[in-house]
């Protein structure tokens, strides 16, 4: 086996790299988000198919979630990366010309394949290329932060020049799809020449389909076995729960009060873009949140009770109506996105404090699968009881939920990302980093 040399990029050209690559791979998704379900329905699949073409997508990117996280951490991030952006165009492309059911369930196993490729090795990539060119104590957070608004800014703006294509394009309802895809196309290339990495070993397929499941298992181990970073995996359960239950009941609460679903809808498009800049906002604001507070933990803990006062509020403003319940209801939603997105920030910093580069992305991909399980969980329990018991008792349980889990933030274990593992030779010197 070879071994491993230090990435040459400085710090500063590392993060232009992940600002752009980050962007490039929000851009596509949020281009198909506003005009998604109508071009499904407008070509004939009813509301029921559609939950199933959306059922598929999630559980194609849950089953691969694992592997692709291990694949990535065992043929390298770029090449995992590159081939999510080729899924994406398949996909999208797909997507433009599809006229049944059935073309539209096989374009949603295509992205929830790219979605989960995608998913950790951009920002796996970040932190090895940070950790070679400042070394292991590097400081994640400002980086990691611009990354995440970046993102946020992407789906934002795909968002909105998405939603209006169809009014000045071609194509109608297909011209946000083929530019998706053409923007997923420009992320392939510069993925192949944005993010350089280390040489590793040559494998064969047969060794990659031995390695995979090997990387998966001590990934899986390392993240359950110790304490700390089950506690920061479990956060990304809870932060499913509310999510999943904002994104469900938030559209039908603005219908409620506007009216008719056509003008809830319209009011929640603009509601999830500002949503998505306080996202950005929020993960911009990290690093200055934690030298105010004067550490990571308290950064965190004010996050986490920020997203549950949002909830609350959320809970609070159903007894509102007209344009009072509108304005109450965003303004909780833009909080709720805030604060999260300080919290998670910082919770990225600390998990990324206990691994080293051997496991990143797998981690990354246990990470994600606790946000989407949680989310499923959200989705399934909390809209059981919206439908029984109203939609603020659902957002009160959240807001319970999400504010019980900020205490475990506190008191964690020291990271020591290699005490177990040992096999990668530029993180061998990292020290643990007491939070």
């Amino acid at each position: 086996m070879t071994s491993a040399r230090p990435m040459t990029l400085s710090a500063r050209a590392a993060l232009r790299r992940y600002l752009l690559v980050s962007f490039l791979t929000w851009f596509p998704p949020g281009l198909m988000t506003a005009s998604m379900v109508l071009l499904m329905t407008s070509r004939g699949l009813t509301l029921a198919q559609v939950g199933v073409v959306t059922a598929v997508f999630s559980a194609a990117a849950v089953i691969m979630e694992l592997p692709t996280g291990g694949l990535a951490d065992v043929v390298g991030r770029r090449t995992v990366l590159a081939v999510s952006a080729l899924f994406s165009v398949v996909a999208m492309s797909l997507m433009a010309v599809a006229g049944s059911f059935w073309a539209f369930v096989v374009v949603a196993v295509f992205k929830g394949v790219a979605r989960a490729l995608a998913s950790g090795p951009a920002q796996a990539w970040y932190v090895d290329a940070l950790h070679a060119a400042e070394g292991p104590d590097a400081d994640l957070k400002p980086g990691l932060g611009k990354g995440e608004a970046m993102g946020s800014a992407s789906l934002c703006a795909g968002t909105l020049i998405g939603g209006a294509l169809p009014l000045v394009a071609p194509g109608g309802l297909a011209a946000p799809m083929v530019a998706a895809a053409v923007a997923a196309a420009v992320l392939f290339v510069v993925v192949l020449f944005a993010m350089p990495e280390p040489p590793r070993p040559r494998t064969s397929l047969g060794s990659v389909l031995r390695d995979v499941p090997v990387t998966v298992g001590a990934g899986l181990g390392l993240a359950f076995r110790r304490p700390g970073l089950r506690r920061l995996l479990f956060m990304a359960f809870v932060i499913g729960i509310g999510l999943g239950a904002i994104e469900m009941l938030t559209p039908g609460r603005l219908a409620a009060l506007t009216g008719s679903a056509e003008s809830g809808g319209s009011v929640y498009a603009v509601v999830a873009a500002a949503g998505f800049g306080a996202s950005g906002l929020g993960s911009w604001l990290a690093p200055r949140v934690a030298r105010l507070l004067r550490g990571p933990v308290p950064a965190a803990v004010a996050g986490t009770a920020a997203g549950a006062v949002a909830f609350a509020s959320l809970a609070a403003s159903v007894a509102l109506s007209g344009t009072a319940g509108v304005v109450a209801a965003c303004a909780a939603y833009v909080v709720m996105f805030a604060g999260v997105s300080v919290a998670e920030i910082v919770r990225a910093e600390m998990l990324h404090r206990r691994v080293a580069s051997s496991r990143r992305a797998t981690l990354m991909s246990v990470d994600s699968l606790q946000l989407q399980l949680g989310g499923t969980a959200g989705v399934l329990g909390l809209g059981l009881l919206a439908s029984g018991a109203g939609t603020a008792a659902a957002w009160w349980v959240a807001a319970l939920v999400i504010l019980l889990s900020a205490p475990l933030y506190l008191r964690l274990p020291p990271a020591a990302p290699d005490a177990e593992e040992g096999v990668h030779p530029r993180t061998a010197t990292a020290t643990a980093h007491p939070e």
